[in-house]
């Protein structure tokens, strides 16, 4: 009990002893700051760009690609094929029986940046008017749908809003030409918003393809997925493969959010030992600075330990107030920002929001007071350790 009384008692003489050296103190603040905004802000760009293809889709419907194939673009599907995936057990059926099911083309297309030196790869995916019966969350929120059989396209609004050229009544290069672009939808935030989206029918003349890339069907239950892939697995017909919806577009940003996460702790390693080193100095200094009052403290009874405890409760705090600050510049100015990066895995571009998740803040904070513990850490053993009449003598 006695030992705390000391450990409270030295702890509230270095903390009221701050403002008087508060420049010093603002090393350790802003240079932590700066190390978790920017670890804070990398993984959140991965956690959005997680979140965008991980949240699309749902877990009653399914996306059948041919066998061996991992995404869409490097699978072909025969008409024949498809007609036996819609009309495999455990689709829902409308209630004239007709299958929720709708098979696709999918490609990219060159679509140019003001101010970039390069075109980016945006998906052009060939689908049907009625696409909604299978993915009911599409609407249109400007002008209007594609025409069947017509060169029209109705554009995502995560990719109209990163690309200028992409607006209604101007033009974008599909296939064997210019096709007009007649509205924008949504799909609830998910990776669609980032393509553009045209009928199959118009695609597949103006293509010259004869083979679908993908089939998506609406289950009859989350449940009934089972038997779906099983009749489809078993059927020695098919050399497919079946993926629940979350599932398939999940493992599509893997590689990239791994990236950015080996790239995001790099560079809060790399920034962390310039941190840690401002740290270490400011403490040193300050513990220099009150070396006549901590001998003295030792002198009057005061063991090492309270001394050692207060330093490290000091650094801690300043760490923690500059993680703090850190995450807070980092919500403010990163939550919600949207941007469009390629994707490695389908080589096109896929728009998505900054995600600064509780999460995200704790890693932070967890950061910043590891910095703070290391900075604090020698500077309290040299406090405890300091001879008690030099410092006098000194003094």
């Amino acid at each position: 009990m006695n030992t705390l009384r000391q450990i409270i008692a030295v702890t509230a003489v270095n903390l009221r002893a701050i403002p008087s050296r508060l420049g010093s103190s603002m090393v350790i603040v802003i240079g932590i700051a700066g190390v978790v905004g920017v670890l804070v802000a990398l993984l959140s760009m991965a956690a959005g760009f997680k979140a965008t293809l991980a949240g699309t889709g749902t877990h009653e419907r399914a996306i059948v690609l041919r066998g061996g194939s991992t995404d869409e673009l490097g699978s072909v599907i025969t008409r024949e094929q498809a007609a036996i995936i819609t009309d495999t057990p455990g689709i829902a059926r409308d209630a004239d029986g007709t299958p929720q099911a709708i098979a696709e083309f999918y490609l990219l297309t060159d679509v140019a940046k003001p101010g970039a030196d390069t075109p980016s790869n945006v998906v052009v995916r060939g689908t049907r008017v009625d696409v909604g019966r299978v993915r009911p969350e599409f609407r249109i929120v400007a002008g209007r749908m594609f025409t069947p059989g017509v060169r029209e396209v109705v554009v995502g609004r995560a990719v109209a809003a990163q690309f200028e050229t992409l607006r209604i009544g101007n033009t974008v290069d599909v296939r064997d030409g210019p096709w007009t672009i007649v509205g924008v939808f949504e799909t609830g935030g998910d990776v669609h918003e980032s393509e553009l989206w045209v009928d199959a029918g118009a695609l597949e003349t103006a293509s010259r393809r004869t083979a679908y890339n993908s089939v998506t069907v609406r289950l009859e239950s989350a449940a009934a997925f089972a038997t779906f892939k099983d009749a489809l697995t078993t059927d020695p017909r098919m050399v497919v493969s079946a993926q629940r919806e979350p599932d398939y577009y999940a493992s599509r940003s893997e590689q990239l959010h791994l990236l950015i996460r080996i790239l995001g702790y790099t560079v809060a390693v790399i920034m962390g030992i310039g941190a840690v080193f401002g740290a270490l100095n400011v403490m040193y200094a300050a513990v220099a600075t009150r070396a006549v009052e901590i001998a003295t403290l030792r002198a009057l009874g005061f063991g090492g330990l309270p001394v050692v405890v207060s330093v490290m409760i000091e650094s801690l705090l300043l760490a923690l107030a500059g993680g703090l600050v850190g995450a807070v510049v980092a919500y403010v100015f990163f939550n919600g920002y949207t941007v469009n990066t390629l994707n490695f895995q389908t080589f096109s571009q896929v728009a998505f929001a900054f995600r600064v998740t509780p999460e995200l803040i704790r890693q932070g904070l967890a950061w910043a007071l590891t910095m703070g513990l290391i900075g604090g850490l020698f500077p309290a053993i040299r406090a405890a350790r300091l001879p008690i009449v030099e410092a006098l003598r000194t003094g």
